[in-house]
């Protein structure tokens, strides 16, 4: 395998699946972390304007920080603590999402319905991070050298 490919497993009995990802913007958690920010975007537009130094840029600020955070930490992934740690501000930033998005909800800002989606898709985004987390060595660049040792 490549050193800028890196497969995605996922064990389906014993039976290993997967994909080739080469890029941040092929893993789902990104996806779903990139379009929830846009749909952020489009929710705070709405808003009433003396909500735009408070809940809008934080809301814009949290949704867009999940993207980007993922997108470093896909970069950092020579480094397993760098690795971990910028997932760790990824799920973090997903959690502030959750309550701005519930702080906007109970402002009346957002209907019930649209808050149940986006906190659930929120936790969808934290739950893979936490996966990401947690399988940290799977996601890991090895250099030949360390590759090669490790099949000794």
């Amino acid at each position: 395998m490549e050193k800028n490919q890196q497969r995605n497993l996922m064990r389906k009995g014993d039976e290993a699946i997967g994909e080739i990802i080469n890029s941040h913007r092929e893993l789902r958690v990104f996806q779903t972390a990139f379009a929830l920010a846009l749909s952020v975007m489009k929710l705070t537009d709405v808003f009433p304007s003396a909500e735009r130094y408070r809940l809008v840029d934080q809301m814009c600020r949290a949704s867009t920080s999940v993207c980007a955070n993922i997108a470093e930490a896909w970069r950092k992934r020579r480094y397993k603590a760098a690795f971990i740690a910028k997932l760790s501000d990824a799920e973090s930033e997903a959690c502030e999402m959750q309550v701005w998005l519930e702080l906007a909800f109970r402002r009346g800002f957002i209907p019930k319905d649209e808050f149940a989606t986006f906190f659930r898709d929120y936790d969808q985004v934290l739950g893979q991070l936490v996966t990401m987390i947690h399988n940290a060595d799977r996601w890991l660049i090895r250099s030949k050298k360390t590759a090669s040792k490790a099949r000794i």
